[in-house]
């Protein structure tokens, strides 16, 4: 696995331009087990960045509703989600690789087949791979909140990203959202709401009730125990 995450990008005079960044560059590391599922199944289930349009029907060998997280964490509600819907297709991307490691080593030891993996900014990734009007959902769960003013503009949801992640979507395809720190979810909700070219699938024009088909994770189940509140938000592309 090629572990650069971000590749450079250049002006005219060949100077490094530097770019906003929804993530800090964290290596971490490695367990045992996460380095041995690096090295035995990332051959299996990885999937290299490449400046080019990703064959995804070839990629999973077969054509089947697609579906992609940004920023799977370590990787276990996103396998359960792949163990428990055989018929769809699911790529993940995560910028850390302990969470790509774990997330390996927990599909194998599930099973699951129909589960893909990057390690790679994922507006690079939509950007460069993911080919227009390919994909049903997107999912962005518990995204790095960025909770100084200062750093609001970080929160990888602002509308530049969501045009780009709009045309990756089918006609119909849906953006779930979730997040546990209320002013990053009313952020969203002002940001999505903007945008002529998405529907709210809230009845009452805000949140939504977590769906079944969103596992709830530990992390979430902590957040409960302790009294927070967890907001859902689902948009489906309209055009």
């Amino acid at each position: 696995m090629k572990n650069d995450v971000i590749s450079p990008e250049f002006d005219e005079n060949g100077r490094a331009m530097r770019r906003i960044r929804s993530f800090v560059r964290r290596q971490g590391r490695l367990t045992k087990g996460q380095q041995f599922a690096l090295d035995n199944f990332w051959p299996v289930m990885g999937v290299e960045f490449q400046a080019e349009p990703l064959a995804i029907d070839a990629l999973f060998g077969r054509s089947a509703p697609v579906v992609l997280e940004i920023g799977f964490g370590m990787g276990t509600s996103l396998v359960t989600m792949a163990q428990q819907n055989p018929d769809q297709n699911f790529i993940g991307i995560e910028v850390h690789s302990p969470g790509v490691g774990a997330c390996l080593a927990t599909a194998h030891e599930e099973g699951v087949s129909n589960l893909r993996v990057m390690c790679h900014d994922a507006v690079e990734v939509l950007e460069k791979m993911i080919p227009d009007g390919s994909l049903d959902m997107v999912q962005l769960f518990f995204p790095d909140p960025w909770h100084k003013a200062r750093h609001n503009k970080r929160r990888i949801v602002q509308p530049e990203f969501v045009e780009k992640l709009r045309k990756k979507l089918k006609v119909g395809g849906v953006f779930h959202m979730a997040t546990d720190w209320e002013p990053y979810a009313e952020h969203m909700l002002e940001v999505m709401t903007s945008l002529e070219s998405w529907a709210n699938l809230s009845q009452e024009g805000n949140y939504v009730p977590r769906p079944e088909s969103r596992p709830v994770t530990k992390f979430e189940m902590r957040g409960q125990r302790l009294g927070h509140g967890v907001w859902d938000l689902m948009f489906e592309r309209k055009q």
